[in-house]
């Protein structure tokens, strides 16, 4: 029909567009399906560092959510991307134990070899004095430091917690280097979800509730960027942003009729 526009792929979010902590956003099952009729694609990008891509699958299926493998993207496969493009023998894995999984074709390194690079995810209570100090002293002695994503927090079940850009922050603060950030708002994250999806940054929209990773991360890539009042969202922190949404819903579940709108534009 003459007017319509190709239907665009989407690059959702994951934890706070679908879920928070154990319980999915009241229709987001619903919505997810009905997405999928409305779009040329679905890749679920999440900055999520403490577990697995398997595990992160099995959860989703755990909440209701109908969804494949090879639909979720993390950090994890573009971390042992950069390290061996850039030739990194000894790597130094600072993530949960869980994450290791994904990470198991770098080589750890010994205590006897010099680092190449820190990967750095998600540890929680982990992150201690003596932890932060050991990275710390590991990138004084020319180690590089590749956050796996950059966010300054997340919601838990609990409330909000400081997530791995903080601590990246500190080290790069005290060590004077700045991180390789490989997740979300990395634009080579956002050019492999598209490649993913054989999609040009035109024809893509990322939904998410944070307004500088996704959002503002999806807008310096050139997709659209759609931001939810879910998950860690805050007014505050959006008036605060020199981020502009392409349009800011109450939730996913009033994405297909924006879709649908888009199309007939």
């Amino acid at each position: 029909m003459s007017g319509e526009r190709p239907a665009p792929v989407l690059l959702l979010d994951i934890d706070g567009v679908l879920y928070v902590g154990d319980r999915p956003i009241p229709g987001a099952v619903e919505a997810l399906d009905e997405l999928r009729g409305l779009s040329g694609g679905i890749r679920l990008v999440t900055n999520t560092t403490s577990r697995p891509r398997r595990a992160i699958v099995a959860h989703l299926h755990e909440l209701g959510f109908d969804v494949a493998a090879h639909e979720v993207l993390t950090p994890a496969a573009l971390a042992v991307r950069h390290c061996r493009e850039r030739g990194h023998r000894a790597v130094r894995l600072l993530v949960s134990e869980a994450l290791r999984e994904d990470l198991k074709e770098l080589e750890p390194s010994g205590s006897a070899e010099a680092t190449d690079a820190l990967v750095l995810g998600d540890l929680g209570d982990g992150f201690t004095a003596d932890v932060l100090n050991g990275a710390f002293r590991l990138l004084m002695d020319g180690a590089e430091l590749v956050a796996l994503q950059h966010n300054r927090f997340w919601r838990r079940a609990d409330g909000l917690v400081l997530d791995v850009g903080a601590y990246s922050a500190a080290l790069e603060y005290a060590s004077g280097k700045e991180a390789v950030v490989v997740g979300k708002p990395s634009p080579d994250f956002f050019a492999a979800a598209l490649s993913d999806l054989a999609a040009a940054p035109d024809m893509a929209v990322m939904v998410g509730d944070d307004v500088e990773a996704d959002v503002g991360g999806a807008l310096a890539a050139g997709l659209r960027g759609v931001l939810v009042r879910t998950g860690k969202f805050r007014a505050e922190l959006l008036e605060s942003s020199k981020v502009t949404p392409t349009a800011i819903l109450d939730s996913i579940t009033e994405l297909p009729a924006l879709l649908a709108g888009w199309g007939r534009g």
